[in-house]
């Protein structure tokens, strides 16, 4: 029951836990693809695709069954003197006597979305969980709330600051996008496949989409063998509609049913 309710935390934190490495072999592009380095993209290619204020709510479920429900929401906020967004996912869910309650934290650089703060917390059943990353982009360097400093990346992202990423990018079906700007070096690089393009129907209402696969070096759902898609709304405001992974146990889904304070009308 306690790896349901972690693939259930990770499935709303959208990029997972994130964990050591599980393996030496990085993900890449295929032969097939249209290779797009970002490695050195300093701003967004598009638009913003989000405003202060912006929320989405999510209702999720394993397999057939619902599970939970979930929240991404995003403010302006300034640290150590930036100019920053703060962009928190969270999940509440479970089953009686059996919940849990995580939430992801970032504060990322509004130009950049160069990562300055990173905040996990975990309330799960027989699990507490507090990681505080504190990240130095000026010196190449982040900083655990326990141990020692460890070398960081050129203008570091972390999982939240880059799902915001991704929804700024002008995605074409056949694209693959590498990141090389994962906070941790090890995790690098995160490879996104653009899929297709497809009409979906989600509780917030009938969407035009685009389909990405996420790959990170993790044990977390965007892994290869978790063969995670998520669907973005095809437009202005590149929404996060839908997200469906296979796992070992099953299938885990999440669902958008309600959009507020975005920067194009909803359905």
């Amino acid at each position: 029951m306690h790896l349901f309710v972690w693939t259930l935390a990770a499935t709303l934190s959208v990029l997972g836990r994130s964990r050591a490495a599980v393996t030496n072999d990085s993900a890449h592009c295929t032969d097939g693809e249209r290779r797009v380095d970002v490695a050195d993209l300093a701003t967004p290619a598009r638009a913003l695709p989000f405003r202060d204020g912006e929320q989405l709510e999510y209702s999720v479920s394993y397999t057939k069954v619902r599970a939970g429900s979930g929240t991404m929401r995003i403010v302006a906020d300034s640290l150590r003197g930036a100019r920053v967004w703060r962009a928190s996912l969270a999940v509440d869910g479970g089953i009686p006597f059996l919940s849990v309650h995580d939430t992801n934290t970032s504060w990322f650089e509004q130009s950049s979305f160069t990562s300055l703060r990173f905040l996990q917390q975990q309330h799960e059943p027989r699990h507490t969980a507090l990681r505080d990353f504190h990240i130095f982009p000026e010196r190449r360097a982040f900083q655990p709330i326990k141990g020692p400093e460890q070398p960081s990346v050129v203008d570091p992202m972390d999982e939240v600051s880059i799902v915001y990423f991704v929804r700024t990018l002008a995605l074409e079906p056949g694209e693959c996008f590498e990141l090389h700007r994962y906070f941790k070096p090890g995790s690098n690089p995160v490879v996104v496949h653009v899929e297709r393009r497809e009409r979906i129907e989600v509780p917030a209402g009938t969407y035009n989409a685009i389909v990405v696969r996420p790959e990170i070096v993790t044990s977390g759902i965007f892994s290869e063998n978790g063969r995670a898609e998520l669907w973005l709304s095809d437009d202005a405001a590149r929404l996060v509609l839908q997200l469906k992974t296979h796992l070992s146990i099953g299938s885990i889904n999440l669902y958008l049913k309600r959009a507020t304070n975005t920067v194009a009308p909803t359905p």
